[in-house]
């Protein structure tokens, strides 16, 4: 960048005019806008990003708190003497229910919208654990369900998935003595 252009930003930025905003995508990368305006998620990242890092400990940790919400409320019915139909449906809870939840824990330094529950909501519906129902004024409702099969034993070690089991003997290149993913798996 040329000097008179770098002068003339600094001036506007100090006397504060404009803003430096660094995009999620593009981190070395300086954009500048207006200072009264909030730049949009897709430049920020949102709620999930903190100085251009996903906050992965962050959004496991609203994953937790979601579903043990929602896990809450399904234990509370089964004290409830009413049918199974009735039990079921008082499961359900909105989205809206769940940020209401979450706000009141204090566990989230930045604003959370119902979008962004919703976003935690859906990975929890993809993990098995939640499901969701469309109510008839077209919007969601969302409970605990239990896996129907736990998964087999052999599933859970590596040698369930590992992608050169069929290579694999007790004598060669690949044997379980040599194996990196059950040592890994093991530690």
């Amino acid at each position: 960048m040329n000097k008179p252009l770098e002068k003339i930003l600094k001036s506007l930025e100090t006397n504060k005019y404009i803003k430096v905003v660094k995009p999620v995508a593009a981190s070395k990368k300086k954009v500048y806008m207006l200072y009264n305006l909030e730049p949009d998620e897709s430049v920020t990242g949102g709620a999930w990003y903190q100085d251009q890092d996903f906050e992965t400990e962050f959004v496991d940790v609203l994953n937790q708190q979601c579903y043990r919400f929602l896990e809450q409320k399904r234990e509370k019915t089964k004290n409830y003497n009413t049918g199974p139909i009735a039990a079921r449906n008082m499961t359900y809870v909105s989205s809206k229910d769940v940020l209401k939840y979450i706000s009141d824990l204090g566990i989230s330094k930045v604003k959370l919208t119902v979008t962004n529950i919703e976003v935690i909501l859906n990975t929890l519906i993809c993990d098995g654990k939640v499901e969701r129902t469309l109510t008839n004024d077209g919007s969601h409702l969302y409970r605990a369900v239990q896996p129907l099969l736990n998964s087999m034993g052999l599933v859970k070690t590596p040698c369930g998935l590992c992608p050169v089991r069929k290579q694999c003997s007790d004598e060669g290149s690949v044997t379980p003595i040599k194996c990196h993913y059950i040592k890994d798996w093991l530690e």
